[in-house]
């Protein structure tokens, strides 16, 4: 049975760091997926869904449910280790509901927890754009930028009411602090993660 923890947050918030540190220390574990990193690789490769995601990505807009929802069961189903953290998912109700059926259906995920880690808009967009300020010359993602980080927050914010309590009814909600250091915050989740699947 796979242990699938979802990792919600704004842009900005660290939840893509905070998971990937936790899934490194626990890698005989736990392993770690941003739907993000798995949308880029695919861009990157230069296939035609590349492109296609690419033409989405590029305009902040979000990516068709279809192929998400693919992208994701087949990292899950595919993972070498029984805990995979999934970060950046779900971005829309439309998402959260797809997904939700798709895991009462599958008897080998067991959606364990969603954690959302809760920043301001305000330190999201310090960090954002303080990211794209200290990238090297060629090193910025074409998303961090002020528009982009807007459209970003708006896409974010807009169903986050309803995705908190669909999973707050399900039980299933845990609420991190995201504005204190790193190391609090990955040790706050850490302890979550490992408490849940031990």
């Amino acid at each position: 049975m796979k242990k699938l923890f979802l990792i919600i947050g704004a842009p900005g918030s660290g939840k893509t760091t905070d998971a990937s540190i936790i899934a490194e220390k626990h890698s005989d574990k736990i392993v770690h997926y941003s739907t993000g990193d798995m949308l880029r690789e695919e861009v990157a490769s230069g296939s035609d869904l590349g492109k296609e995601i690419d033409s989405y990505i590029s305009k902040g807009a979000l990516v068709p449910l279809n192929i998400i929802i693919d992208t994701i069961v087949s990292a899950i189903n595919n993972a070498p280790v029984d805990t995979i953290l999934i970060d950046g998912y779900p971005r829309s109700v439309e998402q959260m509901e797809a997904f939700d059926d798709i895991v009462s259906k599958e008897d080998n995920i067991d959606l364990v927890s969603v954690i959302e880690v809760r920043v301001s808009e305000a330190v999201a967009r310090e960090r954002i754009l303080g990211r794209r300020a200290e990238a090297a010359p060629g090193e910025e993602r074409s998303d961090d930028n002020e528009e982009v980080f807007v459209r970003r927050m708006q896409i974010y914010t807009e169903p986050l009411e309803a995705i908190r309590d669909f999973y707050t009814k399900k039980n299933l909600l845990k609420v991190i602090d995201g504005e204190r250091s790193l190391e609090e915050v990955v040790a706050d989740m850490e302890s979550f993660i490992l408490s849940r699947i031990d």
